[in-house]
């Protein structure tokens, strides 16, 4: 599959002029090199001579068109890692080194490398990552003890004074970048508008704007084995894409593609409700397919901006059809 616009072409050289930018002219490179599994800035692993291990990640040249909620997603992450560090510093992220603005440079941060392997190149290799994910949950509950001013994003991007209002502004951008991008959608967008509108009432029962990762898939989960060899939470990386809402929209990404209301025995959800108690409720119910309905329906409309197609990526394209399908289903029954 071809490169994302989104990601700029790096080289050694360039990765020493951000080091450079970062650090002071005294710091020096013993190795580096892209790391993947994002889509969206250009991410590289640094070794420095005098042995730390950090990370660079570069965000899109200006030029770049952006999905609403992408705009200054670097700044973003930058203010949510000094938030968990200041809020909630028993959640494991990245110690944030710096955070650079520059005309020709761009926007970028700098981080400390935190150790481990993802949780799904663990669970890829057969590990038991029960006790990681129960990790992985009561990290979550611990997150959202943090309560923000409002809800939704930050800066300019879409937000309320309430969850509802906060939520309905996000589909509304969604449905707008999808017209940009020229996404075909499975029923129009009016349609979904009024769908939204029509259950919007049970977002009401969402009182407090608790910190949402919103990322939470098993490539952003990081762990190293115990000395029991049971994978021990180190790290839940990339926190660009933060927001300001219900605590139950942050189990859809760590359950992707499937229902958290239907495993209530999976280890991350009786972990998270152990910590951070919650009835599955019909309300509850209907909030986690209104949360499933916007992270496919970003999944699908991010699509064209990272260069996805049906014919480099059928597999994706059919099954964010089929799931967002269901989704709207569910909503329309």
């Amino acid at each position: 599959m071809s490169v994302s616009p989104t990601q700029r072409v790096l080289d050694p050289d360039q990765v020493r002029r951000y080091l450079t930018a970062s650090l002071g002219p005294g710091v020096e490179v013993a190795d580096c090199g892209p790391l993947s599994g994002g889509g969206f800035a250009a991410v590289w692993q640094v070794r420095l001579t005098d042995g730390r291990d950090v990370v660079l990640k570069v965000g899109p040249p200006p030029h770049v068109p952006l999905l609403r909620y992408e705009r200054d997603m670097v700044g973003a992450e930058a203010h949510y890692l000094r938030l968990v560090a200041d809020r909630a510093p028993g959640v494991p992220t990245p110690v944030l080194l710096h955070h650079g603005t520059d005309p020709e440079l761009g926007d970028w941060l700098l981080m400390a490398r935190l150790p481990g392997r993802t949780l799904w190149d663990l669970s890829q290799a057969g590990a038991d990552v029960g006790p990681l994910r129960e990790e992985f949950g009561r990290a979550l509950a611990a997150l959202h003890a943090v309560t923000g001013e409002r809800y939704g994003y930050d800066g300019d991007r879409a937000h309320g004074a309430t969850w509802r209002d906060a939520y309905t502004a996000m589909v509304d951008d969604m449905l707008a970048d999808a017209a940009d991008w020229a996404v075909p959608l499975p029923v129009p967008a009016s349609r979904i508008r009024e769908l939204v509108a029509r259950h919007a009432a049970v977002l009401d029962a969402v009182r407090r704007p608790a910190l949402l990762h919103f990322d939470g898939w098993a490539g952003n989960v990081l762990a190293v084995d115990g000395p029991d060899g049971t994978p021990r939470l180190t790290g839940l990386v990339d926190g660009e894409r933060y927001l300001w809402g219900d605590p139950l929209m942050d189990l859809v990404s760590p359950l992707l593609f499937r229902r958290a209301e239907d495993e209530p025995d999976d280890p991350l959800v009786r972990a998270y409700r152990a910590a951070a108690p919650f009835p599955l409720d019909a309300g509850a119910r209907r909030r986690l397919g209104l949360y499933r309905l916007y992270l496919y329906l970003l999944m699908t409309v991010e699509m064209p901006s990272r260069n996805i197609t049906a014919d480099n990526d059928p597999g994706r394209v059919a099954l964010l059809a089929k799931l967002l399908d269901a989704e709207l289903a569910d909503l329309e029954g």
